[in-house]
């Protein structure tokens, strides 16, 4: 397998280089310490894959995904793997906003792992995606950090608050929703609860719980 490698790092560089080399699987057809030098080093060598830092000069702040997409765009064959020592989902997710074939993710501590990286390589020279297990984590977490209260809300709690956020009174829900009052003040309680309202908040309940739904249309509509 033919690899170009974009590392500005020396020392890292030319290590990566050597344990890819050594494997007897990767032949190393550049080393590069620019994003406009591993874009023209593909331009001319065609590689089975490429494997680059996130961050390069000239700015040292996502170069590396950059010429990633770039790659992917103009030569879609070529997998690309990024290696970052930042465990962070966000560029997890910029680098994949296009689609996440022949893409793979790593942090640089699975250097010292030639099994891993070579499988990556592979994985992503044959179309395939690899994201670090960390890296996944951080997804994951994020997700959860992002997940609004109104996730928590059943289907028919979600209408009674769709109402209440029209103005509608609780014998007007009841009515347009066909349930009894005792019925909707149960709906009620359970959106207070679960929207974490207690009965002694400065603000209304009522009030409050149309906020928290009305701030979620919004980051609806804006994703």
């Amino acid at each position: 397998m033919r690899v170009v490698i974009a590392e500005d790092n020396y020392l890292v560089r030319e290590g990566t280089r050597q344990l890819l080399d050594a494997t007897g699987d990767v032949e190393v057809v550049a080393a590069v310490g620019t994003a406009p030098e591993l874009l023209d080093a593909v331009r001319r060598l065609s590689p089975d894959a490429v494997l680059t830092d996130i961050r390069m000069p000239p700015t040292l702040r996502t170069e590396g995904i950059e010429a990633a997409h770039a790659v992917r765009r103009e030569w879609p064959a070529i997998g690309v793997v990024v290696l970052s020592q930042h465990a962070e989902g966000s560029y997890a997710l910029a680098l994949l906003a296009h689609g996440s074939a022949g893409l793979g993710y790593l942090l640089k501590d699975r250097v010292g792992d030639h099994h891993e990286l070579l499988h990556a390589l592979r994985q992503t020279a044959a179309g395939g995606s690899v994201i670090d297990p960390v890296i996944v984590d951080a997804l994951v977490r994020q997700r959860a950090r992002a997940t609004s209260p109104l996730d928590r809300l059943t289907d028919r709690e979600r209408d009674v608050l769709r109402l209440m956020a029209q103005g509608l009174t609780n014998p007007a829900i009841g009515s347009a929703l066909h349930l009894s009052a005792s019925a909707i003040e149960k709906h009620v309680a359970a959106v207070f609860g679960k929207l974490d309202l207690p009965p002694e908040t400065p603000v209304h309940r009522r009030v409050a719980a149309v906020l928290t739904f009305l701030r979620a249309q919004e980051d609806s509509d804006s994703a």
